[in-house]
C-alpha cells in the first residue's frame, strides 16, 4: 500500500518505523517545520523528520496542511491513503480525501474517551486504571470518526504520562499496522462512536500545570505524573517555580500543616508534602535555571527545607 504518513513527536516514530518493516511503500512524510529548541533556541528538526532523513522518506513540512498549493503537492504523490499520527495540525476535508482510500488517524486513547491533544497525560490526571490506543477514520472533527481498530492498556501505578506515551507509541504501532493488513484485505469492520460518552484531553500549558496543593494525596500524585515531563507539574516556594516529579501518595500520612507545607526534608527520602488529605513524597525536582534532579540532593544544597510552603 501506499502510504502518506504525518506525524512529529517521537511518538509518531514507531509507527513509521512499522509501516516501513511491513513492506509499505511510504509516498511522504508530513511534519512540522523546524522549530527553535533549547536554550540556544537553535532550529530543531522533529523526531518523524529525523526518523523520514534516515529513511530517506520525501519530506513536506508546510507551515499549514491548508495551503491550495500543498494539496495539489500532495495529490501528486499517488498514496492510496494517509496515515496520521500526533501531527499537530487539524486537518481540512480537501487533504483528508486527497488519497482514495481517504485518511486515518492512531489516537492514544480508547476513543471516545479522552478526544483531544493530549490523551496520555489526562488518563493518568484521572486516575484511570486502563487506557489504550484506537485507530479511526479521520473525519472534520476531532477524534470523532468511525473505529477500525482498538486495544486497551493497563496503567502501572506509578507509571508517568512519559512512561506511558512510549509504551503506547510501540503498541500503537502495532495496531495500525493489525489496522492496515484487516483494511487492506477488506475485513475490518468499522464502528461508530457513542458522542453521548465522549470525553476530552484538552491541551496542556504551563499554567494547566500548577499544582493545587489542597487536593487529596492521589489526586496530586496522579496530578504530577500525569505532567510529567511536558509541561512538568510545578509550585512557588518562596516566590521561585519549582518543578515536581516522581510522586508518590501517602495518605496514611496525616499532617498537622497547612497543604503545601514540606513536612520532611530529607535528602534520602526527598521531600514529603502536606495535601488536602494525607501528604505525597517527591523524589525529583527541578529548580529554576537548574536542571532535573534528585530531590535529595536539593535538600543538601540547602535548597528546601521542612516548614517552608509550596504555593
Amino acid at each position: 500500500m501506499k502510504i502518506l504518513f504525518w506525524g512529529t513527536p517521537v511518538f509518531a516514530v514507531p509507527s513509521l518505523r512499522a509501516l516501513g518493516e511491513e513492506g509499505h511503500e511510504v509516498v511522504g512524510v508530513v511534519t512540522q517545520p523546524d522549530r527553535p529548541a533549547g536554550r540556544g533556541r537553535e532550529l530543531r528538526a522533529s523526531a518523524v523528520k529525523q526518523e523520514a532523513l534516515d529513511e530517506s522518506y520525501p519530506i513536506l513540512e508546510p507551515e499549514s496542511a491548508r495551503d491550495e498549493s500543498f494539496i495539489e503537492q500532495i495529490a501528486g504523490l499517488g498514496a492510496d491513503l494517509s496515515v496520521v499520527v500526533a501531527y499537530g495540525q487539524i486537518l481540512s476535508s480537501e487533504a483528508l480525501t486527497v488519497p482514495p482510500m481517504g485518511s486515518i488517524n492512531l489516537h492514544a486513547s480508547l476513543l471516545p474517551s479522552l478526544r483531544g491533544a493530549a490523551p496520555i497525560n489526562w488518563s493518568i490526571i484521572r486516575g484511570d486504571a486502563v487506557t489504550g490506543v484506537t485507530v479511526v477514520r479521520m473525519v472534520e472533527q476531532m477524534d470523532a470518526g468511525p473505529i477500525l481498530f482498538q486495544t486497551e492498556e493497563p496503567i502501572g501505578v506509578d507509571e508517568t504520562a512519559s512512561d506511558l506515551g512510549m509504551r503506547l507509541s510501540e503498541v500503537g504501532a502495532e495496531a495500525l499496522v493489525e489496522a492496515l493488513m484487516l483494511l487492506d484485505a477488506g475485513v475490518i469492520e468499522e464502528r461508530d462512536q457513542d458522542d453521548s460518552l465522549a470525553t476530552y484531553a484538552p491541551k496542556l500549558n504551563r499554567a494547566a500545570a500548577r499544582i493545587d496543593w489542597d487536593r487529596g494525596s492521589i489526586s496530586v500524585s496522579n496530578f504530577v505524573r500525569g505532567m510529567d515531563a511536558v509541561p512538568g507539574a510545578w509550585s512557588e516556594l518562596e516566590g521561585q517555580p519549582v518543578k515536581l516529579y516522581r510522586p508518590t501518595a501517602r495518605p496514611d500520612v496525616i499532617p498537622e500543616a497547612r497543604p503545601g507545607t514540606i513536612v520532611e526534608a530529607d535528602r534520602d527520602a526527598g521531600l514529603l508534602v502536606a495535601t488536602g488529605e494525607g501528604a505525597v513524597n517527591l523524589k525529583e525536582v527541578q529548580p529554576p535555571g537548574k536542571k532535573r534532579m534528585e530531590a535529595g540532593a536539593w535538600v543538601l544544597g540547602r535548597g528546601a527545607t521542612a516548614g517552608q510552603r509550596f504555593e
